[in-house]
């Protein structure tokens, strides 16, 4: 393979810019292929149906503070940014990163990578699409960034749902659901978010589980709840779990005071969901809970305590596969199974191969995607060496998660966010935040 490192960032989304960025910083040569217009994602909201985007009125889960890169910090961008910050907020904060660091001269946008290989000498061969037009490049590192929250899983039931079907992948605002009636699958962030903004204009808005979940307000004493959670982040991840919960109990109450699904697991099996609005609808009767459905017949809805009920519309808030679709399945596939990757990002064989933001922590991706990029970015510029046991640590993180989870696809990439983030810092030099920007050769 050639000694000078030329690398490929797969995706500029918040974890590829920040891959971009740190990569750029060591002075090294790469390039980030995006298949939007612009920089951020999922974050960038369109009714197109082209790529995964929020809806129209989504708001982060986690607080600004806990939710921002350490080089460009929300207060850095924006002082009077809110405590939750709005998609277009963050898109916003996305691209003035962008911007910050001069990393629009490394970004090609509208191509899509259609496949990566590893040839004979070690390096990537890459195949990507612009217009129609293919065309294969050569690289000597790989950097994927292409997000894990855009090929939707859907569920199965027996029957047929004869009104509109359809996944919150493909969700985008409320509107046209107006005097319909809607049920919504699943107690994710995103089902309870559709449920609520339905509800608004619906005729009949319910909400199905097959589950019960934790609902855990946005704030807790006046402050953001993941504020809460960090000052315990020093306590044992056990004692801190059982705290967290004792505290929701509290504060929140029992499921069944809101006619909801009992929670069976405990804190961390399974991901808690951050909405302050859904037990408010729920209460004020906008939204109706429900069990988990049996079957389809036509447009009744047969749920598994016999309630049945017609429906113009089902949604299905029920997530999306872990998948890189430019890689052959033989090679990698970490749509189903444990996913043994050292620190969430190192391949236990292929040493010029990284994953950036492939984790999902019980708060914000994007700050331990920047801890992860250093890291690499240091590694590729020989300023720190993988440890010789890699192998053997991908198996043992694999084997033992910060939480022990439930059997599900969506469970297989979880960590707490501190824990990770103290394990990523331990690689890293005292003074690894930089905040100010490189003079940078550009590289087409």
């Amino acid at each position: 393979m050639p000694n000078t490192p030329k690398i490929a960032v797969i995706g500029a989304g918040p974890s590829g810019i920040t891959a971009l960025k740190n990569l750029l910083d060591k002075g090294l040569h790469a390039i980030a292929f995006d298949r939007n217009i612009d920089v951020g994602g999922n974050w960038i909201f369109t009714e197109n149906e082209s790529h995964s985007s929020v809806f129209e009125t989504t708001h982060i889960i986690s607080s600004k503070t806990l939710s921002q890169y350490e080089d460009f910090t929300f207060d850095d961008f924006d002082p009077n940014t809110a405590d939750y910050p709005s998609h277009d907020e963050l898109r916003n904060y996305f691209q003035a990163y962008a911007s910050q660091f001069n990393l629009y001269d490394h970004i090609r946008f509208g191509i899509l990578v259609k496949k990566c290989e590893i040839t004979e000498d070690g390096s990537w061969q890459i195949h990507l699409e612009k217009e129609g037009a293919e065309s294969i490049e050569n690289f000597t590192h790989l950097v994927v960034c292409n997000g894990h929250h855009w090929n939707p899983r859907w569920p199965s039931y027996p029957g047929t749902f004869e009104g509109e079907f359809l996944h919150s992948h493909s969700y985008k605002k409320a509107a046209p659901f107006k005097d319909k009636r809607v049920l919504v699958i699943g107690g994710g962030n995103s089902a309870c978010d559709v449920a609520v903004e339905t509800s608004r204009v619906s005729a009949f808005t319910a909400i199905s589980w097959r589950r019960g979940y934790r609902i855990i307000p946005k704030f807790f004493f006046g402050q953001p709840s993941d504020k809460i959670g960090e000052k315990g982040s020093w306590i044992p991840l056990k004692v801190r779990s059982f705290f967290f919960d004792t505290l929701l109990k509290i504060l929140v109450g029992d499921n069944k005071l809101y006619g909801l699904r009992k929670v069976e697991t405990k804190f961390g099996e399974v991901h808690p969901t951050i909405n302050d609005e859904l037990l408010y609808k729920v209460r004020h009767g906008k939204v109706q809970p429900r069990l988990d459905i049996q079957k389809f017949e036509g447009k009744k809805v047969i749920f598994e305590d016999g309630l049945e009920e017609e429906y113009d519309a089902v949604i299905a808030c029920t997530g999306y596969y872990l998948s890189h679709p430019f890689f052959d399945k033989k090679f990698i596939d970490y749509s189903s199974g444990p996913v043994p990757l050292y620190l969430k990002m190192f391949h236990p064989k292929i040493e010029n191969l990284f994953f950036i933001g492939m984790f999902q922590p019980l708060g914000c991706i994007w700050p331990g995607a920047e801890l992860q990029s250093k890291v690499m970015a240091r590694e590729i510029a020989g300023e720190w060496k993988r440890p010789e046991n890699i192998s053997e640590l991908c198996q043992k993180e694999a084997r033992n998660p910060h939480y022990r989870q439930i059997d599900t696809p969506r469970h297989t990439i979880t960590v707490d966010y501190h824990k990770f983030r103290k394990a990523l810092l331990k690689l890293l030099p005292s003074d690894y935040v930089s905040k100010q920007p490189k003079t940078q050769e550009m590289h087409q």
